[in-house]
């Protein structure tokens, strides 16, 4: 395989790898942080930590990018936090 060839082959994974999409949750005026924060940590997999920083950011912007994969992987995550009451949508 030429060294060219290797460099396109590189970009190509590269660009899948970026393509992948998101799960954004939104701020609303019902949920407590500690809902927030329990959600994230159960349904998401975030450490305490990140699950705090996403729950402060969603609550001073409006909205934070949760978690990143492929829509599959993110489809179930984003149904959990649904019916859990809270805002959230794959992009």
């Amino acid at each position: 395989m030429s060294e060219r060839t290797e460099i396109q082959e590189k970009r190509k994974t590269l660009e899948k790898t970026v393509s992948q999409h998101c799960l954004v949750l939104y701020n609303d005026d019902v949920n407590t942080f500690d809902h927030v924060i329990n959600c994230l940590i159960r349904i998401c997999s975030h450490e305490l930590i990140q699950a705090e920083q996403c729950a402060w950011l969603v609550h001073q912007k409006g909205r934070c990018k949760v978690k990143n994969g492929s829509v599959k992987a993110l489809r179930a995550m984003c149904e959990a936090l649904l019916k859990n009451g809270l805002t959230a949508q794959i992009e």
